[in-house]
């Protein structure tokens, strides 16, 4: 696909976990929308990583963006793709959410300068996160599975089992996306325009630990410039795969954004360009 042939760029953050971003490209085979480039966003410059992104078959441009690991700084990772994309609709994702076949194509069908789309991911379980990477559960069957085993997940630890259901606007419950509401965002499941962050100068670099900074201090800038969240749950859906999360300490984080949403500062200092 030529570069002035696509419509949108895929930003897929990563670090190291090679396994899992398999997984998520075999899934961008099977997209119904395909006019998009792919950006690996390495906060971080792995030879595993390396090694893999080399040999990916893929029918997508690839660009695989890296940095010297020097701790967290995702937020840099990012803006350094958004300077590197070819297009002007970006989609964020992270390297552990399988998608939906439809997930791209809701997330450009949607799309518009003013808005901010805004979506969610089911936590699988561990035994259907297995089942998914082991190839034993197919992409396309795991709507009707989740519908039909709800429960179940959800006892065997799933999280968020309503968000991982697509529900087809055309259809008979086609009402429901149209009613659930976003009031945050979700760095794994958004996009926007490229005029939108630049608008806000791109995301904060100051922020140096995970969550925060990364998707809800976004929010309050991007609203205070006039844009506003379009809900994506049940359209554009994501699969999260299990694996164990250390909890960080967000204060140092949270810190800074009441001192930035204090100061009004919209536009923050440290991001796309340094001010």
């Amino acid at each position: 696909m030529h570069s002035e042939e696509l419509k949108a760029s895929l930003i897929i953050s990563v670090y190291k976990d090679v396994h899992f971003l398999e997984q998520v490209m075999k899934s961008l085979e099977l997209q119904t929308w395909r006019g998009f480039e792919v950006i690996i966003s390495e906060d971080g410059d792995s030879l595993e990583m390396r090694d893999y992104v080399r040999q990916i078959d893929s029918t997508f441009p690839i660009q695989h963006l890296t940095q010297e690991d020097l701790g967290w700084r995702k937020n840099r990772a990012l803006n350094r793709a958004i300077k590197s994309a070819k297009t002007e609709w970006l989609v964020f994702i992270d390297g552990d959410c399988v998608l939906h076949p439809r997930f791209m194509e809701f997330h450009f069908k949607l799309s518009n300068r003013n808005s901010i789309l805004a979506g969610k991911r089911i936590k699988l379980d561990p035994e259907t996160s297995n089942e998914l990477i082991e190839g034993k559960l197919p992409l396309s069957k795991m709507n009707r599975l989740i519908v039909g085993k709800f429960r179940k997940i959800s006892r065997k630890g799933g999280q968020f089992v309503e968000e991982g259901i697509f529900i087809d606007p055309t259809g008979p419950f086609g009402f429901i996306p149209k009613v659930r509401k976003m009031r945050n965002l979700k760095g794994c499941n958004m996009s926007f325009h490229r005029s939108a962050i630049e608008a806000i100068n791109g995301f904060n670099e100051d922020y140096i630990k995970p969550a925060v900074g990364e998707d809800i201090d976004l929010v309050w800038r991007f609203q205070g410039l006039g844009f506003h969240l379009v809900s994506l749950r049940n359209l554009a859906v994501q699969y999260h795969l299990y694996h164990k999360e250390s909890w960080i300490e967000q204060e140092d984080n949270m810190e800074i954004m009441r001192r930035n949403q204090k100061l009004q500062e919209y536009v923050c200092k440290n991001g796309l360009e340094k001010k």
